[in-house]
């Protein structure tokens, strides 16, 4: 059986139905709809067998939204949704979200919040609490200035599932590594933490990028983390700002370099398997999909 292959990192989302205050003219290609029609043909073109979906605004009727097309579409592995973790009643949210499987974890958008420490909150220390007790894993949304706290937030939750969004989004496009890179090797260096190879192309020169830009960044997270915490992600439909899917694919395997065998299956799909739980996922051989032979007709 071949490895499977995990987009840790894809969104979708409807004007339609909801509010997107991100929209605005700067973004003005992705101020339409993306559903999963739209990215189907995308995966099977790059060879990609299932997605981690992550939310897109902070809504509980979205968060029930993704589920139903998660359970509505076999490629979608999981959903990262969202909920006020600072919700006394965080409890009863959680239990009714855990009762869709594909429920995989929680994120909110901390790199949007005024403050700065939001993450050292009591009442969203005490959701991390909740979060840890129950296994869920938490997407960090973050920008560098935010990695200082992930120690006390793993201090305080040192069995809490953490990944790092978009390799908390550095200035590629300015070139700038530092203080970026000692801070993502100081969180490296704390247990259990992951970070997502996504979100890259759109904090480089939109026009101008390549694997050339990337691939300090790559390398830097790569050895800081090593192969069994880093995961790819295409950050679709945002990367369409920057380039099309299979551009981003190829670029971070340009990035990444030549791998092993066995360090591929899990850059590309066992670590997102194993980080959201994806167990029960099997991907099925092309021999399993041949048809069995028509039985010989018993001619007398």
């Amino acid at each position: 059986m071949r490895a499977i292959v995990i987009d840790s990192h894809q969104h979708f989302w409807d004007p339609r139905s909801f509010v997107y205050p991100w929209m605005s003219p700067k973004v003005q290609p992705l101020v339409r709809a993306f559903l999963p029609p739209d990215i189907a043909p995308l995966l099977a073109e790059s060879g990609v067998d299932r997605t981690i979906v992550v939310q897109a605004i902070s809504s509980a009727s979205e968060a029930k939204w993704l589920l139903q097309l998660a359970s509505e579409n076999e490629f979608i592995g999981g959903v990262v949704a969202w909920c006020d973790i600072q919700d006394p009643r965080l409890g009863s949210v959680l239990d009714e979200l855990q009762m869709h499987r594909k429920f995989k974890g929680i994120r909110h958008q901390i790199e949007d919040e005024p403050q700065g420490d939001w993450m050292l909150r009591d009442k969203v220390k005490n959701g991390f609490k909740e979060l840890e007790r129950r296994g869920i894993p938490y997407d960090m949304l973050v920008r560098p200035e935010h990695l200082k706290y992930l120690r006390a937030v793993r201090d305080r939750c040192p069995g809490l599932k953490l990944v790092i969004d978009h390799i908390a989004k550095p200035d590629i496009a300015g070139h700038v590594f530092e203080p970026w890179a000692l801070e993502i090797e100081q969180v490296g260096q704390l247990p259990g933490v992951f970070c997502k190879l996504s979100g890259m192309s759109t904090q480089a020169d939109w026009a101008t990028w390549g694997a050339d830009d990337l691939k300090p960044y790559v390398q830097h997270v790569v050895k800081t983390f090593g192969y069994d915490r880093v995961m790819f992600g295409s950050d679709w439909p945002v990367c369409m700002l920057a380039a099309e899917y299979k551009q981003i694919v190829d670029t971070l395997k340009q990035a990444l370099g030549p791998l092993s065998s066995e360090r591929e299956a899990l850059v590309w799909g066992g670590n997102a398997r194993s980080f959201y739980d994806l167990e029960d996922i099997v991907i099925q051989t092309d021999i399993d999909h041949r048809q069995p032979a028509p039985a010989k007709e018993n001619r007398r």
